[in-house]
């Protein structure tokens, strides 16, 4: 249903906030982290520059970090940054005499408003703090202590 892209951007964006305040990670570490190929990650990490959700700086000492704190970056945000939701609004058959959406098309959309809904009220903050409450699931994409520091 969602993307290879996003996954690999919320992936990122997990990781990054995982890190310390005002901590950066190079994007070798980010791909090793995370399983998202290199070439693919640079992709995924300039479109999340672009919209304003990380900050990139070059240099021995750059990288990537979050450019607001994580409780304030919502799932949809990444998403939005990376592979859009895509909405119905009008009958994808081009039926002119379908003015309002079929049932099934309603559905359909419905289905990606809730979707979105919940990207929307779910932050990476939300996200990092229950998965450290279940056991670290995902221990390696969000905890980057565990195997060494970034």
């Amino acid at each position: 249903m969602l993307s290879q892209t996003v996954e690999y951007a919320l992936r990122a964006m997990m990781h990054l906030a995982a890190l310390p305040t005002d901590n950066a990670a190079n994007s070798e570490t980010i791909a090793e982290r995370t399983k998202v190929p290199k070439g693919y990650l640079s992709k995924v990490m300039r479109d999340l520059v672009v919209a304003g959700l990380i900050d990139s700086r070059r240099g021995p000492s750059g990288g990537f970090r979050l450019a607001r704190p994580a409780r304030d970056i919502s799932m949809l945000d990444v998403i939005n940054a990376v592979d859009p939701l895509q909405r119905i609004t009008r009958c994808p058959l081009g039926n002119p005499a379908h003015l309002n959406l079929c049932p099934l098309h309603r559905r359909l959309d419905d289905a990606i408003a809730t979707m979105e809904r919940e990207f929307r009220r779910t932050s990476l903050e939300e996200i990092l703090e229950t998965n450290t409450r279940a056991a670290g699931t995902c221990r390696t994409l969000v905890n980057p202590t565990v195997r060494g520091r970034s």
